[in-house]
């Protein structure tokens, strides 16, 4: 169980985070270091077995329906970017903790860092395919939520917008290819999946299958031309951009190029599409980057092009080439994490990443600069760090490569753009600390504190332990992750700073020696470049974006208007329209079982419902009125289904009934007492011709169901393993808790949002139009002399604990007899309504301990809990448990976990009631303020 501590310990602290927010900043930071240390642990501790041969593994069964487990593995490729996911993970939250203002609400922007780290090392660590998919998905919205974690500024806003659109985008294009994948392959296990190549390359889906899972690899590690995103998540803090930009996001592309290669891979199709993207990425990047004067846009465009020399040599398909990409994971990782924590350290100290307006560092910032220079020069590919053997690796494979039949193509090009490289790195490293500042106006005082200068000097140190000791320190992690990556073929790895003179050196001499002129010769170049056309990827996005989001507004224009009598007209055409097709083709007939008599009582009932009903529709001017005659129709409903043997229904339809009628009128305070008529005569006509259509229609329908004989079905199910599979005689609460518990999840969270929805929606109501307009409906209103009558506020407290005491006995009753958490929990929203009605909204929200906001999270986290602990214990998710304890005096009694699941259900339920009350007191105290201020 050590790998679901692995997976689970950064989304433990990313809660912890949220639940202690108003903790001091040292708290956030102790705890985000501890769950990245501690996973760091749990992989050290397995290191040894998985680079001796042993897979740690783990399955546990999630949603079995579905093929989707918590299947996870440890094998080499999973430790290594587990280990760069973890190790620079703890390295940037020791940088944040100096970096970040003391104004920054760091709780919110640890809590984002350790859901994204979360959802990294589960990519890392999934062996099933929908379980990776669930995690990649988690990457896209985690790294949104980072890169606009400054949402006062606009850019950080579009380049969170920007980057959701591109990766999520291409997510949906991966979800395709996996599900094409494990058709083909037939199984969702990665390890069963991976060793069936040659059935997959067989197949005619393959080409599909191919350029499906390439669109979510290349969008999310940005490689030609989906690359523009990742220079706008700049905006996002320093530390984020030296997480993002080293071990996470945008390795995540290329873990799945690499983890799919036995099964994808060794065709002329992936050769010819991944190889040259890979290689036209490199050339490209290097090249922007080259002519960028922000650090950071320098070491945005320098990603893109060593992510495209790592696509590239994925993409060469063979054995060598692949050991060369993982040995410059290694390496990328370590020189690229250091410099964006270099530009991090120049902007923190001068209050600017312009390099035209630096220059110098070295003689002011010697410290700075020995790190920002060690770094450059790993990227540049110089000797003795461990960029130049990768380098060398790759010069040596592009020497080997043709393409297009040209046996000079690969290499001259990768030759141009390692010179472009090893020119914007030295440009980085020289003009930045030795070059003549150009203006005046930049003071950078002195080198920051340890805990800026600590990681970036760790991972500095790493980038050249990697040149001096290649074989020692990386040999047996490259090899291993290699032979995961090849699937099983042992690679003849040879790591050194030297391996004689041969045709990859003297590329590589020459690029630097070309580089190095060019940067002479830099202002003139950089001037020529500058009057030369080149296409904007990004004004060209916005150009699509732009009409493609006024072409959907004139859609919408079109479908979806402020007319609720519209979308219930359309509704209910579509609707009878169907059941009329339906009803001809196949014919809706009544069965031949035998009716039960309608007793009078029945007969009254129904008679008193269509009483009510008519008189809802008569005086639908006359809001109050029209309420208390819905209540009629509800209320007998309810005595429906009591005479029916259906008490827990019954009981839910009356709480409901009255939590219902108390909201709606407080809504009734915030409506005009003498609404408009809206409706000409002839569209009454129209919409009643429609409604009786739909009516009649759906009765028949009903009519038929019920007078065939029953059959066998899942009710039968249900009813016969209630207490046997779910230890509980009361079958309803059993199926909501148990058999269909993912249904209510699933419902609660809806219930969850819709109560979000209200308070967003009705947060700006006071304000603006819809504050003027209630402001003069207020106008109107007569309100009574006695705003709190004392025999109503008496009688409701004394009711609150009995009503309370009432509450928990049917929630705690629910599981084998009539109640439950969702009955108990409106019986606890009335008693708490009833104090908002008789005391007023002022009294009652002073004494109250729990915010909506709350009990909504706090339910729905209890929940899933609920459900996760299942896991542990190998069931199912969801899973529930029973057993009978007996204690002196109390006698025998039964727990069930369902009983902490139903709490959730009544914590979620309560908030969102309480949600909606609170939104309509509150509209109605700030549009009395808004009356006072004016009267003032």
């Amino acid at each position: 169980m050590s790998l679901v501590a692995l997976m689970a310990l950064p989304f433990v602290a990313a809660l912890l985070l949220v639940a202690f927010r108003h903790a001091p900043r040292g708290v956030h930071f102790l705890i985000a270091a501890a769950a990245s240390g501690g996973g760091l642990a749990i992989l050290i501790a397995h290191a040894g077995a998985v680079l001796s041969g042993q897979t740690p593994a783990v399955a546990l069964a999630w949603v079995p329906a579905l093929g989707l487990d918590l299947s996870l593995w440890l094998d080499p490729l999973a430790l290594l970017f587990a280990g760069l996911i973890l190790g620079i993970g703890l390295l940037v939250v020791l940088y944040a903790q100096g970096y970040l203002a003391r104004t920054e609400p760091t709780a919110k922007f640890l809590s984002f860092l350790m859901l994204f780290q979360g959802a990294m090392v589960g990519i890392a660590l999934s062996s099933n395919v929908l379980l990776m998919l669930v995690f990649w998905e988690l990457t896209s919205l985690a790294s949104f939520l980072l890169i606009g974690f400054w949402r006062e500024r606009a850019d950080a806003r579009q380049g969170a917008r920007m980057a959701l659109t591109i990766t999520g985008g291409g997510g949906l294009a991966l979800i395709a290819g996996m599900v094409l994948l494990v058709n083909v392959a037939g199984s969702y296990d990665l390890a069963t999946i991976l060793s069936r190549a040659d059935l997959v390359q067989a197949s005619p889906l393959y080409p599909a299958i191919l350029l499906l899972i390439l669109a979510g690899a290349f969008t999310k590690s940005a490689q030609f031309p989906f690359h523009f995103w990742l220079p706008h998540a700049m905006a996002a803090p320093t530390p984020v951009s030296a997480y993002l930009h080293s071990a996470t996001m945008v390795k995540a592309g290329v873990f799945l190029l690499a983890r799919l290669w036995p099964v994808l891979a060794g065709t002329d199709l992936w050769f010819a599409i991944v190889a040259p993207v890979g290689l036209l990425t490199m050339l490209f990047g290097a090249g922007v980057a080259l002519f960028r004067h922000d650090l950071k846009a320098i070491l945005a465009y320098s990603t893109i092009s060593q992510l495209g020399l790592m696509v590239m040599l994925l993409g060469f398909g063979t054995g060598a080439a692949v050991v060369a990409a993982i040995f410059h994971i290694l390496n990328h990782a370590a020189f690229k994490a250091a410099l964006f924590m270099h530009a991090g350290i120049v902007d923190h100290e001068t209050g600017t990443r312009d390099i035209r307006r630096l220059g110098g560092l070295a003689a002011i910032m010697p410290l700075t600069a020995t790190l920002g220079v060690l770094a450059a020069a790993a990227m540049a590919g110089l000797p003795p760090l461990g960029g130049f053997i990768s380098k060398e690796m790759m010069l040596e494979e592009s020497a080997d490569t043709v393409l297009a039949g040209r046996a000079l193509l690969v290499p001259a090009l990768a030759t141009i753009a390692a010179m472009l490289s090893a020119a914007y790195s030295l440009r980085y490293a020289v003009a930045l600390h030795f070059g003549r500042r150009q203006t005046g106006d930049v003071a950078a005082l002195h080198d920051p504190g340890a805990m800026l200068l600590g990681p970036p000097a760790v991972l500095g140190a790493f980038a050249l332990a990697l040149g001096l000791l290649p074989m020692t320190l990386a040999g047996p992690l490259v090899a291993a992750a290699s032979s995961a990556v090849t699937g099983g073929a042992k690679p003849d790895l040879h790591l050194a700073l030297w391996h004689g003179i041969n045709p990859a050196l003297l590329m590589s001499l020459g690029a630097v020696a070309v580089a190095v002129l060019l940067l002479f010769r830099y202002s003139a170049i950089a001037a020529l470049v500058a009057r030369l056309p080149s296409p904007d990827a990004k004004r060209l996005f916005d150009i699509v974006m732009t009409a493609s989001v006024d072409a959907l507004r004139r859609v919408t224009g079109v479908l979806h208007v402020a007319s609720l009598q519209r979308y219930l007209a359309v509704l209910f055409v579509v609707a009878v329209a169907l059941g009329l097709d339906a009803a001809l083709r196949f014919g809706v007939t009544a069965g031949a079982r035998a009716t039960a008599p309608a007793s009078p009582v029945a007969i009254v009932a129904w008679a008193a419902l269509i009483v009510a009903t008519v008189a809802v529709l008569a005086a639908d001017r006359r809001r109050y009125l029209a309420l208390i005659f819905i209540s009629v129709i509800g209320l007998v409903i309810a005595l429906a289904f009591i005479h029916l043997s259906a008490p827990d229904l019954a009981l839910t339809q009356i709480a409901v009934e009255v939590v219902t009628i108390l909201l709606m009128l407080l809504a009734l305070h915030l409506l005009p007492g003498h609404p408009p008529r809206l409706s000409t005569a002839t569209r009454r006509v129209r919409d009643g011709v429609i409604a009786a259509v739909g009516g009649l229609g759906t009765g028949w329908l009903a009519w038929a169901v019920m007078t065939r004989p029953e059959r066998a079905g899942v009710s039968r199910f249900h009813w016969d393993h209630s207490y046997s599979g779910g230890g509980g005689t009361n079958v309803v609460n059993v199926t909501l808790v148990d058999f269909r518990a993912f249904d209510t999840l699933g419902e609660i969270i809806v219930l969850g949002i819709a109560g979000l929805a209200i308070y967003a929606l009705l947060e700006p109501a006071a304000r603006g139009v819809a504050g003027r307009r209630l402001r003069a409906w207020r106008s109107q209103d007569r309100h009574s002399p006695e705003l709190h009558p004392m025999m109503f506020v008496m009688a409701t407290r004394l009711l609150l604990p009995l009503a309370l005491l009432v509450g928990s006995y049917i929630f705690l009753r629910g599981h084998n007899q009539p109640g439950g958490g969702f009955i108990a929990a409106l019986v606890f929203s009335i008693a708490i309504l009833l104090q908002y009605l008789a005391s007023g909204f002022d009294w009652t929200d002073e004494r109250r301990k729990f915010g909506e906001h709350n009990l909504i999270g706090i339910g729905v986290l209890i929940a899933i809990a609920t459900g996760l602990g299942s896991l542990v214990f190998g069931a199912p998710f969801l899973s529930s448990s029973f057993d009978y304890f007996h204690l002196p005096l109390i006698g025998e009694f039964e727990l069930a976990t369902a009983l902490l699941f139903d709490l959730g259900v009544a914590s979620v339920v309560v908030g969102a009631v309480m949600m909606a009350l609170a939104q309509l007191a509150h509209v109605s105290q700030r549009a009395a303020k808004h009356d006072d201020g004016d009267a003032a």
